[in-house]
């Protein structure tokens, strides 16, 4: 996967360095090295996603924003600038140079910046000092999923506030009733986040259900949202410890470890993450991480 990933990442330098040819678009590079590679492109943008803490269609605007500053600095007509990086207009090139450079590219071109460059990434596997993972496959049958639904913004780094105020304007009661409801795997009050984009920029809407996992054919109570599941295969990761640093941790190396060593792959579907006990307080927590993979075509 590390290999796949430094292929799409020097496609996106070789159209960099010749940006009056052709350019393809963001989807088709991806594409057609996940293609080429024998994985999906699915995997390949979530795996990017993940290790770079950004998705590959932001890392490819930073670096297109990084290179086209020379040209700007150049005094280069800046129509002629923004056809090459391919923006239709002046006004939207000026308005993605601004928000990677924070300076309009008029004030870049009078003051010499101040200018933010994206470097070239590289990716590596690291396995000094790092330890076995505790995780299951899983072939599960169909389920549904059903609970408290809402749409909220998609946020790349630290907390959503805006989950943890969905979740806080649910009753107590209502958990209860919740864990009463669940019964099928994955365990207790779960948290589902599903329909994101691997590509999706910050502030894209996404789907936040909580709730609880039961069996296909399970009544959905009238106040409740549901999501029905096919059957499939999921990757279970256990983790315990300090929260919520444990489960960063967990979460993190899945994609640094896990899939680059293991012949998985992601497939589309939810991501669930189980908290199985915590102490009372939360600054300790076992939770499961369910993810749903497929086995890669070698």
């Amino acid at each position: 996967m590390i290999e796949i990933l430094n292929r799409i990442v020097d496609e996106i330098e070789r159209q960099l360095a010749n940006p009056d040819a052709h350019q393809a678009t963001v989807a088709e590079v991806v594409d057609a090295v996940a293609a080429a590679s024998g994985t999906t492109s699915y995997h390949a943008r979530r795996m990017f996603s993940s290790l770079a803490s950004m998705p590959v269609s932001e890392y490819v605007r930073r670096r297109r924003m990084t290179v086209a500053a020379a040209d700007v600095l150049s005094g280069e007509d800046l129509l002629t600038i923004a056809v090459r990086y391919g923006y239709g207009s002046v006004e939207a090139f000026g308005r993605a140079f601004r928000a990677v450079h924070g300076v309009s590219h008029s004030d870049a071109r009078r003051d010499g910046g101040p200018l933010r460059s994206q470097p070239v990434l590289r990716f590596r596997l690291t396995v000094e000092g790092s330890s076995p993972m505790d995780a299951r496959i899983i072939d599960h049958h169909a389920f549904r999923l059903i609970g408290h639904a809402a749409r909220v913004p998609l946020i790349h780094h630290g907390e959503n506030p805006h989950i943890r105020r969905h979740v806080e304007s649910i009753p107590p009661a209502e958990h209860a009733r919740l864990k009463e409801l669940s019964n099928t795997e994955p365990a207790g009050i779960l948290s589902i986040t599903g329909d994101v984009d691997p590509d999706s920029p910050e502030g894209t809407d996404l789907t936040y259900l909580h709730g609880v996992a039961v069996v296909v054919d399970t009544p959905v109570p009238t106040d409740l949202d549901a999501l029905d599941l096919p059957a499939g295969t999921w990757a279970v990761f256990r983790s315990s410890g300090e929260h919520p640093a444990a489960l960063q941790r967990m979460w993190a190396a899945t994609a640094t470890e896990w899939f680059p060593s293991n012949p998985w792959r992601l497939r589309p579907g939810p991501s669930i993450l189980s908290v199985l006990e915590h102490a009372d307080d939360f600054s300790t927590a076992t939770c499961e991480l369910w993810l749903p993979v497929e086995r890669e075509q070698r």
